[in-house]
């Protein structure tokens, strides 16, 4: 099957990297054209805790218009671009394409919905860190166990064929993927994850271990994941209370040195961020349910101020 990755920049050039390893067709779309020449001419450089290799055969494109009709289309651009590169992504979508989302964030599947039909879309999740140095060059620091999870948002043959692929492909290459039935509990428990100690440490410019080291930082993560797991169970996502039990252990283990993505974005790019699907989401579920959410909101409106002020924030002489 050819794939498409419509956003090959750090999680989607790691991502691609592992489908590739498992044998699959890939064609990289990014507008970072220094990153796609250098995988044209070179191949892409992946770093994993297995070490490094030079991964050669890629397709890249600066556009999904060039591409050609793909067989699936895995969208890895910030949930907040889905809308403007869709009208692109549509020439490389066929009668039997399947639309792909793995995402960060909640609601990706109802903005898709506006494009294709819920039976000809999977979406999901990876708990991958991951890092773009240089062009051509990407980094995985994967967790332990199952580290890809997706699943369709309406069941169909052609839903179960193209996830079973991609299951297959990624665990091929090394990755441990799962096709599941229900995917909604998953994709809530990683965006309450996220909301946490993603945000936290933009916030607070800490990697994930300080920020978990620090008493403080660990309440402040539970308020947040406490408003979510309130929101997502009457949202029909079932009591996430006990697998967020779970969490500080894992993030510990895991992502104990690194700057997520929210802090990549904030602190060394300054870009705009995915906040609005993340604690953004959970606060405007719960104006929809009824539940306050007030650590969320908070977090939401400084996020968004800095956002709106990078060039204005204090800088060192």
């Amino acid at each position: 099957m050819k794939i498409a990755m419509i956003g090959s920049g750090a999680a989607g050039s790691v991502f691609a990297a592992y489908l590739k390893k498992g044998g699959a067709d890939l064609y990289l779309v990014d507008k970072y054209k220094a990153h796609m020449q250098q995988i044209e001419e070179n191949g892409l450089r992946f770093i994993s805790p297995e070490g490094e290799e030079v991964l050669k055969g890629f397709h890249t494109s600066d556009s999904a218009v060039n591409i050609g009709k793909m067989d699936i289309v895995i969208l890895m651009v910030k949930a907040t671009q889905s809308d403007d590169v869709m009208p692109d992504v549509l020439s490389a979508i066929g009668d039997d394409t399947v639309l792909v989302s793995l995402q960060n964030g909640l609601g990706n599947e109802n903005i898709l919905s506006r494009y294709l039909p819920k039976n000809r879309i999977i979406c999901g999740f990876g708990t991958i860190g991951t890092e773009l140095p240089q062009p051509g060059t990407c980094v995985s620091k994967p967790e332990s166990g199952v580290i890809m999870n997706f699943g369709a948002a309406e069941k169909s043959e052609l839903c179960d064929s193209v996830g079973n692929y991609l299951q297959d492909c990624f665990i091929k290459g090394g990755c441990e993927a799962r096709y599941v039935e229900n995917i909604k509990p998953l994709i809530w428990k990683k965006a309450i994850s996220n909301s946490g100690y993603n945000t936290l440490s933009a916030m607070t410019a800490l990697n994930v271990g300080n920020l978990l080291a620090d008493e403080r930082g660990q309440k402040l993560i539970k308020k947040v994941w406490e408003e979510g797991c309130c929101v997502a169970e009457a949202d029909g996502a079932g009591d996430l209370r006990g697998e967020m039990e779970k969490e500080l252990p894992r993030l510990q283990e895991g992502f104990k040195t690194y700057y997520p993505s929210m802090a990549q974005d904030m602190l060394m790019h300054q870009r705009k961020t995915e906040i609005s699907v993340l604690n953004g989401a959970i606060a405007e579920y719960g104006r929809k349910y009824g539940i306050p959410t007030p650590y969320n909101q908070m977090l939401t409106d400084l996020v968004s101020c800095i956002e709106s002020n990078y060039e204005n924030r204090y800088k060192k002489a």
